[in-house]
């Protein structure tokens, strides 16, 4: 049994409520085990996971935000610094599903959050099961 951290950049609760569900059941269907972080923002993420790595207490990791598209800069900074600093930690060998939802509207974080629908913490959390047993294959 393998121990992944979700790891949750806490902004929009009941659209991280539903990744977070669909990011659990994925990695409990597959018999391994899952504890949940909070981190301020999706920027954090990286940080938070890169931490939790160094500890060694966890296989796998699954970042969960929501990054809406506002009316500045900022959307594009979040969205692709959080992707960037997730890809950097995977580069590293470390097995990370990136489930950031970066939409331009709440409906569409709605459609992908649902477990019923997109269900885009499930698929992140299955990309972080299928790196570990890449990891376990070349190790």
């Amino acid at each position: 049994m393998a121990r992944f951290l979700i790891v949750e950049a806490r902004f929009y609760d009941h659209l991280n409520d539903m990744l977070i569900d669909g990011a659990r059941s994925a990695i409990e269907a597959a018999g391994h085990e899952a504890e949940v972080l909070t981190v301020p923002g999706a920027l954090e993420i990286p940080g938070a996971i890169a931490l939790a790595a160094e500890s060694g207490r966890y296989d796998g990791f699954v970042g969960i935000g929501v990054v809406i598209r506002g009316e500045t800069y900022h959307f594009e900074i979040v969205a692709g610094e959080s992707a960037r600093g997730i890809m950097a930690l995977t580069m590293d060998g470390i097995a990370i599903g990136n489930g950031i939802l970066t939409v331009e509207n709440e409906q569409q974080a709605l459609v992908r959050a649902d477990k019923r629908q997109k269900d885009k913490g499930g698929e992140a959390a299955k990309a972080a099961l299928a790196l570990l047993a890449l990891q376990e294959k070349f190790a």
